[in-house]
């Protein structure tokens, strides 16, 4: 379907917004099957579902007349969506004469009321609120002819059934339900079978995979240097504006600070910030004073940022629909962007089954090191350096007097040094790909490994130990850094490994400390120095000399981070 084919009031304004045909989900809802009917759609972040179900409506709000009680009303799970929604279909009939009001917790109850009194076609509002202004006496649903339940996955998920639940019974029995979720759980089904009549399913999220225009890219990285990767992936892009996810508020707290004490400006979205600080920290992130936002899954909903070009997954998606949530904040309105998860080294396979199954092919890539982050640096200076400005009088005046006490090239290095002092420092990570570590850390002596002593740990190949994990355990428990630690052995049921004989008391010490009394950590590892002369077992297995340690946990994986 084409726009030309709508009714001339919508056609005007989304040809005067730039569409020229419409997108899937929006062909779906306004073909003559759909028509009257309720519907369950999924369709994906970014595909123009706002606009689809403002035009699912078109029936019922075209030549409504005046605004009295609303004869539609949208419900979204944040305040965020809920005023984007509102926007969206206010140029949609700003020509049609629909009246919208808006109605979301952290604004002006009492004028809302108001507005309400006053007459609206459409309502467009957050559960609490409605049910507020509906218990209130305020909200009147008598005349309602339809109902779109936007993100419905979301605010079930968000605590709202009951919400949903006690506004929907103050509704007309026969009026539509247009229910968009992204997902299909249980809880949905039962949703749309209580409030729903034979409903058309629709679902364009196929069609659409992926993003068209957001490159996905994925790195492995061992478990604790998850954070220092998404801190490299910042400073590799230096994207005008960047989201970062975690799964739970704590992380979100916890990583926000992490940034900020690196120097990065950045702000935090999660479930326990107040309407006041949401409403700052957006604002930060589009005036430019803050460039890094770092958010939960449910607070990021409703954002649209125009400068987000990249996405960090520091935490992974829950499943591909998550994924395609998070992603699709960036790479819209036809801007590019660049979506990238950090992969702990034993979940990549399930990563790769994820994204086989979402339809997207993601580039894994090498985490950012120094050296690339700092040529990368190289050439953004070169480029905004090199890049003809204007210089007024006073500057070219304190330029020849610079000129007059300095060299050149003095001057130039004395401006790459501020230029770099200005940025946060990239982070040093555990080098190179597993096979790469594994060989490096197993084929035996090292130079400045000549005299060295054996400590041993009860996880070997029956409990999957590997080097990748391994290295981050002991630097943590030890306070020693990757370079101190020699030839690793992994065999069936332990893991020998090296540490310079100077090292070895100062390692020994730090370890005690960090265990309980049964000399275990919280995750049942025990290390301890192997007994004078021993050596390690053969790599298929088998006991040392000097007998074997005692016998420790069945692990499964490497340790609970």
């Amino acid at each position: 379907m084409t726009v030309n084919d709508l009714p001339p009031l919508l056609a005007e304004a989304l040809t005067a917004r730039g569409y020229a045909t419409l997108t899937a989900v929006q062909s779906a809802v306004t073909a003559p099957e759909a028509e009257g009917r309720d519907l369950v759609v999924s369709a994906q972040t970014g595909s123009g579902k706002t606009v689809a179900f403002g035009l699912a409506m078109s029936a019922e709000l075209l030549d409504a007349g005046p605004p009295r009680a609303p004869i539609a009303l949208c419900i979204a799970p944040t305040r965020e969506l809920a005023l984007q929604v509102s926007r969206e279909l206010m140029w949609l009939y700003e020509k049609a004469g629909v009246r919208i009001a808006t109605c979301v917790g952290g604004m002006d109850a009492s004028r809302e009321r108001r507005a309400l009194g006053s007459g609206a076609h459409v309502v467009v509002g957050t559960p609490g609120r409605l049910r507020d202004h509906l218990e209130r006496g305020a909200l009147e649903l008598g005349s309602l002819k339809a109902v779109v339940l936007d993100e419905a996955d979301e605010m079930l998920d968000m605590g709202f059934r009951e919400d949903l639940e006690e506004i929907l019974d103050a509704t007309p029995g026969e009026r539509r339900t247009l229910l968009f979720s992204a997902t299909m759980p249980k809880p949905i089904v039962a949703l749309a079978k209580r409030y729903q009549r034979d409903a058309l399913r629709i679902s364009t999220v196929g069609e659409d995979r992926g993003h068209g225009d957001i490159a996905y890219q994925a790195v492995t990285v061992a478990p604790a240097d998850i954070e220092h990767a998404a801190i490299n992936l910042l400073r590799l892009h230096e994207a005008e504006t960047a989201m970062l996810f975690c799964a739970t508020r704590d992380n979100v707290r916890h990583l926000h600070a992490s940034l900020v004490d690196r120097g990065f400006a950045a702000v935090a979205l999660s479930g326990e910030h107040s309407q006041n600080e949401r409403n700052a920290a957006l604002q930060a992130l589009r005036d430019g004073r803050a460039r890094v936002c770092v958010a939960t899954d449910v607070a990021s909903r409703g954002i649209d940022l125009p400068t987000l070009s990249l996405v960090i997954h520091v935490e992974l998606p829950r499943d591909a629909e998550t994924l395609q949530h998070r992603s699709g904040r960036t790479g819209r309105a036809g801007n590019k962007g660049t979506a990238v998860l950090i992969v702990p080294y034993p979940r990549r396979r399930r990563v790769d089954m994820m994204l086989r199954g979402a339809r997207i092919a993601a580039e894994w890539v090498e985490v950012p090191t120094v050296e690339d982050i700092r040529a990368k640096d190289h050439e953004r200076l070169l480029v905004k350096l090199l890049a003809p400005v204007e210089v007024d009088e006073e500057d070219r005046a304190l330029a020849t007097r610079l000129l007059a006490e300095k060299s050149p090239e003095d001057i130039a290095a004395e401006l790459v040094k501020l230029h770099r002092a200005s940025m946060p420092a990239p982070e040093e990570l555990i080098a190179g790909t597993p096979e790469a570590r594994k060989a490096k850390h197993e084929e035996g002596h090292r130079p400045g490994f000549d005299d060295t002593v054996w400590f041993r740990m009860n996880v070997g190949r029956r409990q999957r130990a590997e080097a990748r994990w391994i290295l981050p355990v002991l630097c943590r428990r030890g306070h020693i850094t990757k370079n101190e630690i020699g030839a690793i052995r992994i065999a069936q049921g332990e893991t020998w490994f090296q540490v310079p004989r100077t090292v070895a008391p100062r390692f020994a010490q730090a370890v005690a400390r960090s265990a309980d009394p049964q000399g275990e950590d919280e995750n049942g590892i025990r290390i301890e120095q192997a007994p004078a002369g021993a050596t390690p077992p053969d790599q298929g297995g088998g006991a040392p000399r000097g007998g074997p340690p005692r016998s420790g946990p069945a692990r499964k994986g490497p340790p609970r981070r």
